[in-house]
């Protein structure tokens, strides 16, 4: 599969893999623990073999579909359930201002600009809790709700019409 040109996603993979440099699977080990190492590894450095000729990239692009919106609400959120699993009990001030800066981050450069302003509404009216590992989750599991909430009523308004 070609890669694209430019992933409108990648500023916040960027954003994310700055952020789990800061997550350790082992955070009470020493540095020298082959436990340590980063939660996540993003690389968006082009692969080493040449990229095929144009006419061939034009051909499979026209059989592609973009993602739905659905699609990428899906594995947005994944992502979020996953960071929030392996945050820490105990997180550093930067830890817990990154997670903020994140879910902000997300309300800017989300690729649906309808959903983008509702999450922004979400965070204002559901300031991000990021103190622990199970506040992050549940705060997160709870906007995760306000926001379905929100998807089947604009789903069953659509429907009704």
């Amino acid at each position: 599969m070609p890669l694209p040109s430019w992933n409108p996603l990648a500023p916040v993979l960027q954003t994310v893999a700055a952020f789990s440099r800061q997550l350790l699977i082992a955070p009470e080990a020493g540095p020298e623990d082959h436990r340590l190492r980063p939660l996540l590894s993003v690389s968006l450095s082009l692969p080493a073999a040449p990229p095929p000729p144009p006419e061939v990239l034009k051909e499979k692009d026209a059989n592609a579909a973009p993602l739905t919106k659905e699609e990428v609400g899906r594995a947005t959120w994944m992502l979020l359930h996953t960071i929030a699993a392996q945050f820490p009990d105990e997180p550093t001030r930067q830890q817990k201002r990154d997670a903020k800066e994140l879910m902000h981050i997300i309300s800017r450069l989300y690729p649906c600009k309808e959903c983008a302003e509702h999450f922004k509404e979400v965070l204002k009216a559901n300031p991000v809790q990021a103190g622990s590992q199970a506040e992050f989750s549940e705060w997160l599991c709870y906007v995760h709700n306000v926001v379905n909430r929100s998807v089947e009523s604009v789903s069953i308004e659509s429907y009704e019409k």
